[in-house]
């Protein structure tokens, strides 16, 4: 069974594809993990490294939700906003975990999953552009992360494909990317090398409960008991129904649309991720260049819009004149996970019930720490230090910050 899923009549991205049988249910498992995307699958794989009995329970299809309609970027300093300073150290601290996961993760699936080390480089055109790039620079300065100023001249004899008319930008060295559609291929293949249960089409319909502590959970009439339950359902971890008001968690679908354009030695490419005030662009090495993705606070509202690839085309054009000459490989959409303040919640909500989830546009780059997080709090039931601002008690301690991008 693939990996990818048509969503368009153009489709999603294709990536490499990994057989899952079609398990059933069991009755009891030692731990079950709510969601198939990469958070739930990076968390499963850990676990069962550790001995643990897995079961994975994905409501659609491995990686459907925003996993496999991500970019794969882990860029803590692009990403570096105003507000943003708590989440720093989680973000730096999953970044240095990643060639780890990265090196374990090839080896005990057999695959590759395009990890590449050639920086950000973040784009301005014009003085306002230029004047809130400076900001930016100044902010990514201040907190210590490592990037350089670039005049026009210098970034265009790094990305010589560029418009002249591109007036500066910040090169960001240590900004790393991975393609999604590998990782999840190679995720899926590690969790069943590993004895992990991966079943698709399981909607999980209620979680067990004996006084205040969780037994397991329900999918339609059938019960699994469960010594633990993990939720990493992504944007539906907000959704009612499966936990009490009491426990309800702050986290909703912020709707990206994205496409692939197909690279060709004539029309060229980029040599590492460039980002604009309008767009992110990421080259794969399997010759596509993703373009994403639009913000859209619209709920659960499937497909791709003229509008939204309109947006896409337009903000990529205006800085590389070559994708006029490229071939549309695939347009897709997906729900990024998104708290109130754009951090995860990672946190024990109930004796037997733990939540990973609310990752905003950062899953691919926290993954790592994530998991690891995870297996601590399950295993010796407390979080690491550098996780432990992240549970959802913070949200009854400030005001929300909603996200505009």
């Amino acid at each position: 069974m693939s990996l990818d899923r048509p969503l368009s009549p153009i489709g999603r991205r294709r990536g490499p594809t990994v057989a899952i049988e079609q398990a059933r249910l069991p009755d009891a498992t030692d731990v079950a993990i709510v969601g198939g995307g990469l958070i739930g699958l990076s968390i499963a794989w850990r676990l069962a490294r550790a001995g643990r009995s897995i079961t994975v329970l994905e409501r659609e299809t491995i990686g459907a939700g925003a996993s496999l309609a991500a970019t794969g970027m882990l860029a803590p300093a692009a990403e570096h906003e105003p507000g943003s300073d708590p989440l720093l150290p989680l973000a730096l601290d999953s970044l240095r975990r990643w060639p780890a996961f990265r090196d374990a993760l090839e080896a005990e699936s057999g695959l590759s999953i395009d990890y590449r080390a050639d920086g950000t480089l973040v784009l301005a055109i014009g003085r306002d552009e230029v004047e809130r790039l400076r900001f930016r620079y100044n902010l990514q300065r201040r907190s210590g992360l490592d990037a350089t100023w670039l005049p026009g001249s210098e970034v265009r004899r790094l990305e010589p494909g560029l418009r002249p008319s591109v007036t500066a930008g910040i090169q960001c060295p240590l900004d790393h990317q991975v393609d999604p559609c590998r990782v999840m291929a190679a995720l899926a293949e590690a969790c069943r090398r590993a004895g992990v249960t991966l079943i698709e089409h399981a909607p999980v319909s209620a979680i067990d409960w004996a006084g205040d502590r969780v037994t397991g959970l329900r999918v339609g009439e059938h019960r699994v008991q469960a010594g633990a339950v993990i939720l990493a359902s992504g944007a539906w971890s907000g959704e009612g129904g499966l936990l009490p008001d009491t426990l309800s968690l702050p986290v909703r679908p912020l709707k990206g649309q994205s496409l692939a354009l197909r690279t060709t030695a004539r029309t060229g490419t980029l040599a590492r991720m460039v980002w604009t005030e309008q767009v992110h662009m990421a080259p794969k090495s399997d010759g596509q260049l993703i373009i994403g993705a639009t913000v859209e606070d619209c709920g659960f509202r499937p497909g791709v819009t003229a509008g939204g690839l309109y947006a896409l085309l337009e903000g990529a054009r205006r800085v590389l004149p070559g994708i006029e000459e490229m071939e549309v490989a695939s347009v897709w959409s997906g729900y990024r996970p998104t708290s109130d303040d754009d951090a995860p919640i990672i946190d024990t909500l109930a004796p037997g019930l733990v939540a990973a989830t609310g990752h905003h546009r950062n899953g691919y780059l926290l993954a790592p720490v994530t998991a690891d997080a995870v297996a601590e709090l399950v295993t010796e039931g407390a979080l690491p230090e550098v996780a432990r601002p992240f549970t959802r008690a913070r949200f009854a301690q400030v005001q929300p910050r909603r996200a505009s991008a």
